[in-house]
């Protein structure tokens, strides 16, 4: 007797368990912000990614150049994510030559010198074009969402957990500025 109410109760854990496993499967992820709905080339391996994997959490959008008087905001920048990215602050890196042929180098070249030089961990992408004819869809979204497109390397563009812009700040504006670190934490 008590071996088959064991057996009936380990089948009906088991099925109970399949169900809530069917549920969990089924239930879809929170939806796609459309200015998110974009794919880019990762730096480091050229392998397809979208950007909807990113949908909820606080984005930091920066176009970046090896050769560039604000090139050393590379480390800020790394310390804004090491610092926030549990609260679920993420940087994306954009390398451009498109301001004063600043980024010369290939993808591996661009992603060797991050790392070596900066120890560059944030999420970062093939090299591409952030102003002009052939601007990313990226870019030709945040460019219209704001009414400003980069004028130089390092402009940054800050999303809320939402995909909307809230932001946007000047190369000059470095990753440690209070008026950047405070919007950060409004939009955290």
């Amino acid at each position: 007797m008590q071996r088959d109410t064991f057996i009936k109760s380990l089948l009906a854990l088991t099925l109970l368990s399949g169900a809530t496993l069917a549920l969990a499967q089924d239930k879809k992820p929170a939806a796609c912000p459309a200015l998110l709905n974009h794919s880019f080339n990762r730096l480091q391996d050229e392998a397809p990614q979208n950007l909807c994997q990113y949908a909820g959490k606080v984005l930091l959008v920066v176009n970046t150049a090896s050769f560039c008087d604000y090139t050393p905001q590379y480390e800020g920048l790394e310390a804004l994510y090491a610092k926030y990215s549990a609260k679920g602050l993420v940087v994306l890196g954009f390398p451009t030559n498109d301001f004063g042929q600043q980024e010369p180098g290939n993808d591996k070249e661009i992603a060797d010198f991050c790392f070596n030089t900066y120890a560059v961990r944030f999420p970062m992408f093939s090299k591409t074009v952030v102003v002009g004819k052939q601007t990313n869809p990226l870019y030709v979204a945040l460019n219209q969402a704001t009414g400003q497109a980069p004028q130089w390397n390092f402009h940054k563009y800050l999303i809320d957990r939402q995909g909307k812009v809230v932001g946007s700040f000047a190369s000059r504006v470095t990753p440690d500025s209070p008026t950047l670190v405070a919007a950060i934490e409004r939009a955290l």
